[in-house]
């Protein structure tokens, strides 16, 4: 899930808003994105998690615990939780963002985040300089949701010395700049890791199953 704010949350759904993986990849504006969400809030962790055996936020979590992270930790696109759950009893405290409160409201239900609020990664979060000393996101920087840009705002708010791990589809890597991005950034980084990763275990037969996401690992200076 994508991070804004400031949105018109008045505005019906439109027609091309059907809450499904097509429409999330169709994003354009941070409007778009909070009609989406909002509509796919109650249904995201079944029809989505669950029935697209969608496993990139366990191939995060698991690459963003072996840097033995120290909190507080920020959950960047929080979304419903999922990333939650995967940390719970790992590292504490862990906190969540993200664009749309519908899906924050369902996140707060699981119980596993210190708070939660809506923020605008593409903007400024409400959060000081290097308030965290770890931040982690699955699934929101990518195309239509959170470009490369929003990665200066990310270290801003991590520690020194801090990690990251967020993750990036392979197909937007270089087409939305996020390698040229890293690049610019690698000064500020002590050290920068990307892994491949299948984003859908194997009971995903549809026509994203062979979608590959790049899982990035960095700390700051």
């Amino acid at each position: 899930m994508g991070l804004a704010g400031n949105m018109n949350v008045d505005a019906p759904p439109g027609p091309d808003d059907a809450p499904d993986l097509d429409a999330a990849y169709a994003l354009r504006t941070p409007e778009d994105s909070q009609r989406l969400y909002r509509s796919w809030a109650d249904s995201y962790d079944s029809d989505f998690v669950d029935e697209m055996d969608y496993r990139l936020p366990q191939h995060v979590a698991r690459v963003f615990l072996a840097a033995h992270p120290k909190g507080p930790v920020l959950d960047l696109g929080a979304g419903t939780g999922v990333m939650g759950l995967l940390l719970e009893g790992q590292v504490t405290p862990v906190d969540g963002t993200d664009i749309s409160p519908e899906m924050l409201a369902v996140a707060a239900r699981k119980q596993v985040y210190r708070q939660l609020f809506e923020g605008d990664l593409t903007g400024r979060l409400n959060v000081a300089d290097g308030a965290y000393c770890s931040v982690v996101s699955a699934g929101t920087f990518t195309t239509g949701h959170v470009g490369p840009a929003a990665l200066d705002e990310v270290l801003r708010i991590l520690a020194p010395g801090g990690y990251g791990v967020i993750s990036v589809n392979v197909r937007h890597w270089q087409s939305e700049g996020f390698a040229d991005a890293f690049a610019m950034l690698r000064p500020r980084l002590a050290s920068f890791e990307r892994i491949e990763v299948s984003i859908y275990g194997p009971s995903n037969t549809g026509p994203h199953a062979d979608d590959k996401g790049f899982v990035v690992r960095f700390q700051r200076d």
